[in-house]
């Protein structure tokens, strides 16, 4: 019998309570410091441990808030399937809008989109993490509504998330301007008129 292969005398056991808490004190800390003024001192007390706990699992601050912060935007979101684009539209606009708008995501996002244009690291990041989830949105949505016809077939997937999406980042991400149920309706069937009228003439 194969004797159980053990770590080496020394070998640090990451618990993963411990990074779940330093994940939670660093969302909450850029939620309420930006990333400018956050701080490993202050991560590690947030979370009740100490400074080494934090050094184990990341090389420094900048290290940590990537890899947290793109783990975070590139989580999946619901695709609806409802048979219909505008309502598969105008429910993805509702989940999108109510992300945008939690209390931590809306601090967090402005904020990290300043630092973005100063750190093409960050920049990078947040470009492959959200270039990810327009791609599964063009690919699902927009690619199912091809299907079912009720969208041309040479509708351009890309172009087609900047307008379902970008309304909602300009609305809420820069102008933090509120937005209801009756915003995401009209937007919708905005939108989807946008989009059935075919892609302009080469």
């Amino acid at each position: 019998m194969a004797a159980t292969k053990r770590a080496p005398a020394g070998a640090a056991v990451l618990r993963g309570d411990i990074t779940a808490a330093i994940r939670n004190a660093v969302m909450h800390e850029l939620a309420e410091v930006g990333y400018g003024r956050l701080s490993i001192e202050a991560v590690a007390r947030r979370a009740g441990v100490g400074k080494t706990a934090v050094y184990r699992r990341w090389s420094n601050k900048l290290e940590m808030v990537l890899e947290i912060v793109s783990g975070v935007a590139e989580r999946s979101v619901p695709m609806p399937d409802t048979g219909s684009f505008e309502s598969d539209l105008q429910l993805l606009t509702f989940i999108v809008s109510k992300a945008l708008q939690h209390r931590i995501a809306s601090q967090i996002i402005p904020d990290l989109m300043a630092e973005a244009a100063r750190n093409p690291k960050i920049a990078e990041t947040l470009n492959k993490a959200l270039s990810k989830h327009q791609r599964a949105v063009g690919e699902t949505i927009v690619g199912q509504a091809v299907a079912r016809g009720e969208l041309p077939a040479g509708t351009d997937p890309e172009m087609a998330v900047d307008l379902m999406l970008g309304p909602l980042y300009w609305r809420l991400a820069v102008l933090r301007t509120p937005i209801d149920d009756d915003y995401l309706e009209k937007l919708s069937a905005s939108v989807t008129a946008a989009l059935r009228a075919g892609s302009p003439a080469q």
